[in-house]
This record gives structure tokens, C-alpha cells and sequence, in this order.
């Protein structure tokens, strides 16, 4: 019997998730608090990401295969995928341009800053992964003979 994949990739993405989110949570919190202006809109979109994923797209993909297979359609889940890993790859590119154009960066908030964004591009690959994952169960059951499920592709508990 092959090694499922799934699970550890779900957890390690809700793990990285969660830990992105605290951390640019923390950064958006000092920023607010000891600037003038509000917390940077790239700073607000890693905060997005974060609860996009913990929130709504790790136990959807967990949860729905499991115990709702007739809402678990392969191209729904290519679409959250391929959206989720977007909005990673949009976040941590543009939260690692603007930690680097920082005029000013020490202490702990940009340290926080720069290990989000470490965090964040982790999370892209994870994302890249089980993208190409549903590509390839979404290529394999085109044909319409979608009565048996893919083992890849279900979170066993």
C-alpha cells in the first residue's frame, strides 16, 4: 500500500497558514500602532492569506472528500487550488519586494517580517504541489468514470 501524501501536505499548509497569519498579524499591529499611517496593504493581503487558508481552504479540501464526495467535484478543488496557490505566489512576492525596499528594518517586527515571507513562499510550494496534484486526478478522470475515487487525492482519517 502506497503512502498518502495528502494529509501531512493539509496540515503542514494549515500549520504554515496559521504561522503566517500570527506573524503578520504581529507586524500589522506595530505597524498601526507605532506609525502614522496604517499597516501596508501587502502586509494586509499575507493576513488574508493566512485565514483564507486555515479558515476556509484546509478543512474544505480535508473535510469535503470525506464526508460531502458529491460536493468534492475535481474541477472545484483544481479551482480553490490553483486560487490558493495564486494568492500565495502574489503575497510573498510582493511582501519580500517590500521588506527588502524598507528603508528602515531592524528589531523584532522585521524580523517577523522577513520569516513570513520565508513562510509564505514555503506555503506557495506546498500549494504549487497539490495544485499539480488535482491537475493530474482532474486529467485521469476527464473521461467521465469518476466512481472510484482517487486515493491521492482523499485525506484519510
Amino acid at each position: 500500500m502506497a503512502f498518502n501524501f495528502m494529509l501531512p501536505l493539509r496540515i503542514t499548509q494549515f500549520i504554515l497558514g496559521v504561522l503566517v497569519l500570527g506573524l503578520e498579524a504581529y507586524v500589522a499591529s506595530w505597524w498601526n500602532r507605532f506609525t502614522v499611517y496604517r499597516s501596508p496593504d501587502r502586509v494586509n493581503f499575507l493576513i488574508f492569506a493566512g485565514i483564507w487558508t486555515a479558515l476556509i481552504v484546509v478543512p474544505f479540501l480535508t473535510l469535503t472528500p470525506r464526508f460531502f464526495p458529491r460536493a468534492a467535484h475535481p474541477f472545484a478543488i483544481l479551482a480553490i487550488e490553483a486560487v490558493t496557490m495564486l494568492f500565495w505566489f502574489a503575497g510573498f512576492i510582493a511582501h519580500a519586494v517590500f521588506v527588502a525596499n524598507l528603508l528602515y528594518c531592524r528589531g523584532n517586527v522585521c524580523r517577523c517580517a522577513q520569516a513570513a515571507t520565508v513562510f509564505a513562499a514555503f506555503e506557495w510550494v506546498l500549494f504549487t504541489a497539490t495544485t499539480v496534484m488535482a491537475i493530474m486526478h482532474v486529467m485521469r478522470t476527464r473521461s467521465g468514470r469518476r466512481s472510484k475515487i482517487n486515493p491521492q487525492m482523499e485525506v484519510q482519517t
